[in-house]
C-alpha cells in the first residue's frame, strides 16, 4: 500500500503507471476514484476549499484503513493520494485506487476506502463561501457510504448529487 499526503496536484494516471508492478501481478481489475472540489455545497457557491491535517497521524490512519482493506476484500494494493491546502472548485483533492485479482474485490475496497477516508481520516476542512468560511461538518449520507447517492443541499438536477460508483 502507498499513501501520499501532499499540497501538490497530482496527475492519477501517472501515479498509477508508477505504481510497483511488482505487487500488483497477476490483478485482473483496477478500480480508480479521483475526488474534486465541489463548486457548490448547502444552497452556497463554494469559492474555495481549506484542507488541514495532523502531520504523521494522517499517515497512520490511511495506513492502518489500507491494510483494513487488504483483509477484508483481499486485494493486492491500493494507492491513497489525499491533498491538503488551499484548493479551488474543481481542482482534485484525493485519488484512492486498488488492484485486485476480480473486480467485484477492487470495486469494494475502492469504496470502503473512500467513504471511510470521507468519513474518520484527520482531515478538517473548510469551504470558502461569498457570505464566509464555514468548516465542513459530518454528513450522515457520507457515513452510510450510501449507494443510492444523497444531496448537500442542492436538488439532484442541478448536478451536484453524490452518485454511486455502482447500483
Amino acid at each position: 500500500m502507498l499513501v501520499k499526503v501532499q499540497a501538490a496536484d497530482f496527475d492519477p494516471q501517472a501515479e498509477m503507471d508508477a505504481f510497483p508492478q511488482e505487487s500488483i501481478r497477476g490483478a485482473g481489475g483496477l478500480v480508480s476514484f479521483v475526488g474534486t472540489v465541489r463548486d457548490y455545497s448547502d444552497a452556497a457557491d463554494i469559492l474555495a476549499m481549506e484542507i488541514e491535517h495532523y502531520p504523521g497521524m494522517t499517515e497512520r490512519e490511511l495506513e492502518r484503513i489500507s491494510a483494513e482493506a487488504r483483509v477484508r476484500y483481499d486485494i493486492l494494493d491500493s494507492l491513497i493520494i489525499h491533498r491538503f491546502g488551499r484548493l479551488a472548485p474543481n481542482e482534485r483533492i484525493v485519488q484512492v485506487t486498488v488492484w485486485a485479482r476480480h473486480r467485484a474485490a477492487a470495486f469494494d475496497a475502492c469504496r470502503f476506502l473512500i467513504d471511510v477516508l470521507k468519513t474518520s481520516a484527520p482531515f478538517w476542512k473548510r469551504e470558502i463561501t461569498p457570505a464566509g468560511m464555514r468548516w465542513v461538518t459530518d454528513c450522515p449520507g457520507c457515513r452510510a457510504g450510501t449507494r443510492q447517492g444523497h444531496t448537500h443541499g442542492v436538488a439532484p438536477a442541478a448536478g451536484h448529487q453524490h452518485s454511486s460508483m455502482h447500483k
